[in-house]
């Protein structure tokens, strides 16, 4: 059986292959995780926020596909040198327009780097014990998504644990 490769636009394949901004953020302010990589995609997402809320600098660590890499790797790019507020804004579907597309299968990574964003916005509100007026009570659809991929990455380990036990009669 073989697959036809997806029709990843030329934007994808270059950001693949030199992604911007990858790497761990030793002096990062906040950091997030979006995915599982028990599912095949997630993303830590570092951001450097100033005292104006600014984001001064992204990066990104990814564990996935050609598009997971590229969704974060222009998301670091889109909300830097952004109040977090107007980082809070931006949408999967803006990330998608700006790596030129993605195919239907591959919006979720889109999804994911934009809810690794929104996290880390909420973890730094926390961490500060602060809610701005704009940030909602209520998970965004890209948060859900997150949260949803993780909670499936539990429970495929979990069978899989169980599966192994049976195989190996428990040991």
């Amino acid at each position: 059986m073989s697959r036809a490769p997806l029709p990843y636009s030329s934007k994808i394949l270059e950001l693949f292959r030199n992604p911007k901004n990858l790497g761990k953020m030793e002096d990062a302010t906040v950091c997030a995780i979006a995915g599982s990589p028990a599912c095949g995609d997630m993303i830590a997402f570092y951001l450097k926020i100033n005292e104006d809320e600014v984001i001064e600098k992204a990066t990104f660590e990814s564990y996935g596909c050609a598009a997971n890499i590229a969704t974060a790797s222009i998301t670091t790019e889109m909300v830097k040198g952004k109040k977090l507020e107007d980082a809070w804004k931006i949408s999967w579907k803006k990330v998608a327009d700006e790596v030129g597309g993605l195919p239907t299968v591959k919006f979720h990574c889109g999804i994911l780097s934009v809810g690794a964003v929104r996290r880390a916005i909420r973890e730094f509100y926390k961490k500060k014990d602060e809610k701005p007026s704009w940030l909602q009570d209520e998970l965004t659809i890209e948060e859900k998504h997150a949260l949803e991929e993780e909670e499936l990455a539990r429970v495929l380990s979990k069978k899989l644990a169980k599966v192994l036990s049976k195989k190996t009669g428990g040991k």
